[in-house]
């Protein structure tokens, strides 16, 4: 009896919840079927619909907890509607004038709005990882991520050219053109550039998200370390084209192989991030031991 009862209170419950999910999907399908075709198409920003397809799964795991029909005390939060507003206007402002980062950031500060205005603060704390997660899927401006790109690719090649040159084979540098044999290669903006710096990123957080120490010192460390790691896997990416190409020929390294040393890439970020989190443990559980030896067990 119960069980019957109950069943159309949850179902008229799902309601609202569907409706926006209705909503909010109408409202974003252009924006999102845009950056598909002209954005996330590209080698710079592949990363970004996986991205967005693991925000979304973390974002359905996190909105489950929130379907009960019961109320919430801070649900309507003034805060959920200044967030809505300015969402909105950033989603105007960005879908008008053709900005993406507005306008695909924008869904971002809606979703956190609808979360405030109907299950309050403690409905957003359950979500909001896949919201921060998914800044790593925005276009950045141009003229930024050429600023930045240049220097790292810079730093990446001179690693490069100095472990291949101490492990004895010919090559040299001008700028981020390596030359090995009678080969040139130029490090691009997707080997080595700070869109893939951010998906390396994003897969250091999702790491961290997934594993959940209970050290926060721990999880400090490792947050910080991502970006050493992730240098550290453009240069292995960068040798492993090099050496492609010198023994196997341009042809295999600009093709075929080239998405192959794209699967090294993440392949050696994670393995870098399981070796240094592993020895994070160690040395975080005997630091915890030396002082704090009650709380060792913890870390």
């Amino acid at each position: 009896m119960t069980t019957s009862a109950s069943a159309p209170l949850n179902r008229r419950a799902l309601v609202p919840w569907i409706l926006l999910f209705i909503g909010v999907a109408a409202m974003y399908t252009p924006t999102f079927t845009n950056v598909f075709r002209v954005v996330w198409s590209t080698d710079e920003q592949a990363h970004g619909p996986i991205v967005f397809a693991i925000s979304l799964w973390l974002l359905a795991k996190g909105f489950m907890p929130m379907l009960s029909p019961e109320p919430v005390a801070d649900a309507g939060s003034r805060w959920g509607w200044g967030l809505l507003f300015f969402g909105g206007l950033f989603y105007v402002v960005g879908r008008s004038q053709e900005v993406l980062i507005l306008d695909v950031g924008s869904v971002i500060w809606v979703l956190a709005a609808v979360v405030l205005i109907f299950r309050g603060v403690d409905g957003l704390k359950k979500v909001w990882f896949p919201l921060f997660f998914m800044l790593f899927m925005i276009p950045l401006p141009g003229p930024f991520v050429d600023a930045v790109t240049m220097p790292m690719k810079m730093a990446v090649s001179y690693a490069a050219e100095s472990i291949m040159y101490a492990l004895g084979f010919p090559i040299a540098r001008s700028g981020v053109i390596l030359q090995i044999g009678q080969y040139q290669l130029l490090v691009a903006d997707a080997c080595a550039g700070l869109h893939t710096l951010f998906t390396l990123e994003a897969l250091g957080l999702l790491y961290l998200n997934i594993i959940k120490h209970q050290s926060a010192l721990r999880n400090v460390l490792l947050a910080v370390l991502i970006v050493p790691i992730s240098f550290s896997a453009n240069v292995v990416r960068v040798i492993v084209l090099t050496l492609i190409t010198y023994f196997f020929g341009d042809e295999a390294g600009q093709g075929f192989l080239h998405g192959f040393a794209g699967m090294v890439l993440f392949l050696s970020a994670l393995l870098l991030i399981i070796a240094v989190d592993g020895i994070l443990r160690v040395l975080v559980h005997r630091y915890s031991q030396s002082r704090f030896p009650e709380s060792a067990n913890a870390s």
